[in-house]
């Protein structure tokens, strides 16, 4: 296969419409502009109203993003969240848990802003765990068992 050789797909491409080149044609005479009036005679810009007030004049000014773009979440940051639980049958005893481990191993598919501990579930091995955020049940349970809760 050569470049010279690649073609769209059948009905992808439309031959431009002829407007305005004789009766015959289907397409003559007002070339499909109907009759009169202001559009017949010359282009009307988007959002024209035909001079009543047009909608973008009639609403009121929202300037900048105050409170309303934290309230809508627009700031908001991801975390992957994880159950000290799920630390318990897949990892060894001393292991250090990051991140990028979690990834790897996929028990966690992305990470987002950061990795959250949360305490649901029980641990019985001692591992040393790396995150961005721990709740205080999650780091309760880990210095429980033994290990070592980091923040990253």
């Amino acid at each position: 296969m050569h470049l010279g050789n690649l073609r769209p797909p059948r009905g992808a491409k439309h031959r431009r419409k002829r407007v305005g080149r004789g009766m015959g044609s289907g397409h003559g005479k007002t070339a499909t502009r109907g009759m009169k009036g202001q559009k017949a005679r010359e282009q009307v810009r988007p959002g024209f109203e035909g001079g009543q007030t047009p909608l973008y004049r009639r609403l009121r000014k929202r300037r900048g993003m105050g409170k309303s773009a934290r309230n809508l979440g627009l700031f908001a940051r991801s975390y992957a969240e994880i159950n000290v639980g799920r630390l318990e049958g897949r990892f060894e005893a001393g292991t250090v848990v990051t991140p990028e481990l979690l990834v790897e191993r996929r028990v966690v598919r992305d990470l987002g802003d950061g990795l959250r501990v949360l305490g649901e579930g029980q641990l019985t091995r001692a591992l040393t765990v790396r995150a961005h955020h721990f709740s205080s049940s999650a780091r309760a349970k880990i210095e429980a068992a033994g290990g070592t809760a980091e923040v990253i």
